[in-house]
């Protein structure tokens, strides 16, 4: 579904991935984890189109998508749910979800498969996203993406700033749109634990360069790894 094949990205002077590899299949999570700094951010804006690679490709059902517009991106069925849950707080809940559907109408998901899965959701439906809770923000930020009925879904940090309920919550749901939806799913995480309890792979960035991608048994089996690049 998503391959990504020696992936190069530069910041001004600044190396920020260097020769990233990585697949991610319909209908399974894989967690990429490290420090701040470590590039996992930059990895999503790359493959999302926000940054243009110095060298490396992204794939997308087959398709080289490395130099194709952010909005085409969008149309082929990869969403990217950024850090910071950026929803536009003068808008109303139901007003979010519909800009998720702006690139195709036609197909978007209607705001009650939204409510389905974020019930909480539907009770705020008129309120202004600035009323939310930063949980119900981050909710209607997944659920914004899921609008568009995408195949492939990257989230960066979503338990960023929550409750441990509500991290369990979204990590459950994150599960679940693999599970259910057969969504790919790329998830950038510093909860590396929580991560790894619903992941498929676990891969780890060092200073924009992959040290590991193995199962999570075997990532929360190597203790010196954990303790070097997790930090647990």
């Amino acid at each position: 579904m998503l391959r990504l094949d020696g992936l190069t990205t530069d910041y001004g002077a600044v190396r920020a991935l260097v020769g990233v590899s990585i697949s991610v299949e319909p209908g399974s999570v894989t967690a990429v984890l490290g420090a701040n700094g470590a590039g996992k951010t930059t990895l999503l804006r790359t493959i999302s189109g926000l940054v243009r690679p110095a060298a490396g490709t992204v794939s997308f059902e087959g398709l080289d998508i490395t130099r194709a517009r952010v909005e085409d991106i969008v149309r082929r069925g990869l969403a990217h749910v950024p850090e910071g849950r950026g929803v536009i707080g003068e808008l109303t809940v139901e007003e979010n979800l519909r800009l998720g559907g702006l690139h195709n109408r036609a197909t978007a998901a209607k705001p009650a498969e939204i409510y389905a899965m974020f019930p909480r959701l539907e009770d705020r439906r008129t309120q202004p996203a600035t009323r939310l809770s930063g949980g119900e923000r981050q909710m209607l930020s997944i659920g914004r993406a899921l609008v568009a009925r995408p195949k492939a879904l990257l989230l960066d940090e979503p338990s960023l700033g929550l409750a441990p309920r509500i991290v369990a919550q979204i990590m459950s749901l994150t599960r679940h749109f693999a599970d259910s939806l057969g969504l790919a799913v790329l998830l950038v995480e510093q909860n590396a634990a929580s991560a790894l309890s619903i992941a498929n792979r676990g891969v780890v960035l060092n200073l924009g360069r992959v040290v590991a991608d193995q199962s999570p048994e075997r990532l929360l089996g190597d203790e010196q790894l954990r303790h070097h690049y997790l930090g647990f």
